[in-house]
């Protein structure tokens, strides 16, 4: 008798819990999620955003992934990004959207929510590389422009892109390694601004505004480790970038760089990859799991209206 009743309580509290969860996540307008550099939707079945769709999805979020060109300029890249939201719209009946962008797919979000603030309630940068990363900035410096060697990497990584977009079944979408460089150097990300400003912080290392002059929410969050799990195998290509970036960082944009609007935290123990729950699912053993922070801020969204 005491088994059953244990067993008994034990499906009441999964049900209440699963009740309760119930509608957790469901925001007025649908979530899409744009990737970074060398991104995609997913491929052989991984998602870039690992799990993250089905997470959200789960207690009622209407959750979209995008591609576009995994090695791009970041004009380009918000342009075929924007094609996609209008997509979703048309698809969905609704009148807007919330973006996520994940390190360069931050640049992409902020280009469609300034060219078309009409089609964008919120724009959440996860790592975004908002003001630049110095490991861009080494890259750019040790490839003379013109030069032999920077005519080898180009072509190496414009057919790296080429084949993450044939895996992704993404083929037809254009790469430029040296356009995606560009963008991601400090220089190239403060002209990016110069053009697309809404939700920046007067200066790298404050707050944003929440709500910006375009009518458009915005937020961020990143991390600032890179050793997180001693399975995760990508970890310590992160801990050898970092090396290149002062102060606190993800192991591929610091800390400061990373604010965009209301800055939600910026020193989660999670690396650049961790931000998007990669690789499978490998995160800091005893810090908040990745899925989670995405949930509460589909919860937040939901809570204003979005």
């Amino acid at each position: 008798m005491k088994k059953i009743t244990t067993l008994y309580l034990c499906c009441l509290l999964f049900i209440f819990s699963n009740s309760a969860n119930a509608g957790y996540t469901q925001t007025k307008y649908p979530i899409v999620l744009a990737h970074g550099l060398m991104g995609f939707d997913d491929v052989l079945g991984v998602d870039y955003f690992y799990r993250v769709p089905a997470s959200l999805s789960r207690d009622g979020a209407q959750v979209f992934v995008t591609a576009v060109s995994s090695l791009n300029n970041s004009e380009q890249r918000g342009e075929q990004l924007l094609q996609q939201v209008e997509q979703i719209i048309a698809l969905t009946g609704t009148t807007k959207v919330n973006l996520i962008g994940h390190s360069q797919g931050a640049q992409s979000i902020r280009y469609v929510a300034s060219l078309r603030p009409d089609l964008v309630a919120s724009a959440t940068s996860v790592g975004g590389v908002n003001f630049g990363s110095p490991v861009a900035d080494v890259v750019r410096q040790g490839l003379t422009p013109g030069s032999k060697l920077e005519g080898i990497a180009k072509t190496a990584f414009d057919a790296f892109g080429g084949l993450i977009a044939l895996l992704s079944g993404n083929s037809q979408l254009p790469q430029d390694a040296l356009g995606a460089l560009e963008s991601l150097t400090t220089e190239g990300a403060l002209a990016f601004n110069q053009k697309y400003p809404e939700g920046l912080p007067a200066e790298q290392c404050q707050q944003g505004p929440m709500y910006a002059s375009n009518g458009v929410y915005y937020f961020s969050w990143s991390g600032t480790r890179t050793l997180t799990n001693i399975f995760d195998p990508s970890d310590a290509a992160l801990a050898i970038t970092a090396i290149l970036i002062p102060g606190d960082d993800d192991g591929l944009v610091s800390r400061c760089s990373s604010h965009l609007g209301y800055v939600l935290k910026d020193n989660y123990r999670m690396n650049h990859l961790d931000e998007v729950n990669q690789l499978i699912g490998f995160h800091h053993l005893f810090a908040t799991d990745p899925l989670t922070v995405y949930r509460q801020h589909a919860n937040r969204l939901k809570k204003l209206g979005l």
